[in-house]
């Protein structure tokens, strides 16, 4: 049997996942322009700043509201609104297509990986332990559903969110940026360190849960055999 990749499972869902990173784009829009409506307000309403000032944003509120300042507050409560509509229509949108997406998959994975173990040998089943196999079909799938229901597109969201601040940060002040930034070497290595330390104690859990399993299993399927020892133990 040929070896199969995730990219396979994801294959007949690419016209969905094509929808569901556009609704990651809107979300990670959403989240960068939800500053800018508290932004308006704090500079042209409360401070009164001038807007005459450069900047395109600035041109805009002027061209709209003539300066007023409660023309500036109705505009920054549009589009307070505008954004939260947004950014609730594209995380409905990814939402419902994670979660589409994550059923499909677990179910393809279940149906080969149950048509690959029928196909093993015989040796193979003498040396593996039933409840082993038994936790690869359920919940090491199962963690590939939440996987892909609650973390996939949120990586990308958070991703592009990131990306797009330190694009926006870079705009207004670079050297500051750049002193904000300096830590991020720091950070990494330490999120790299931890990340390979979780990997191995991920994998220990699962072996465990697959000897628990086993011995639930050998428990349960023998279970006459262990009550008649029972009794006579009484």
């Amino acid at each position: 049997m040929k070896s199969l990749k995730s990219i396979d499972l994801l294959r007949p869902h690419r016209k969905s996942l094509a929808v569901g990173l556009l609704a990651v784009a809107g979300e990670g829009a959403a989240n960068l322009l939800q500053p800018w409506p508290i932004k308006i307000v704090l500079d042209n309403v409360l401070k009164q700043r001038s807007l005459s000032d450069n900047g395109w944003l600035n041109h805009f509120i002027l061209s709209v509201t003539a300066g007023q300042p409660l023309a500036i507050l109705e505009l920054a409560a549009v589009g307070a609104l505008a954004v939260a509509v947004l950014d609730a229509c594209c995380s409905y949108i990814e939402k419902y297509i994670t979660t589409s997406v994550s059923q499909w998959v677990m179910h393809d994975l279940r149906r080969t990986l149950y048509s690959h173990v029928q196909r093993l040998s015989l040796a193979y089943h003498e040396q593996k332990q039933t409840g082993d196999l038994i936790s690869r079909v359920t919940s090491d799938i199962g963690a590939i559903q939440s996987f892909i229901a609650s973390s996939l597109l949120d990586a990308l969201i958070n991703g592009v969110t990131l990306v797009g601040m330190v694009g926006v940060m870079l705009y207004l002040n670079w050297r500051f940026t750049l002193i904000a930034l300096s830590i991020s070497p720091v950070l990494f290595a330490v999120v790299f360190g931890y990340t390979r330390r979780i990997k191995k104690a991920s994998r220990e859990v699962r072996k465990k849960e697959g000897e628990i399993v086993s011995v639930m299993e050998e428990v349960l399927t023998s279970i006459r055999v262990v009550k008649a020892f029972a009794r006579e133990d009484i």
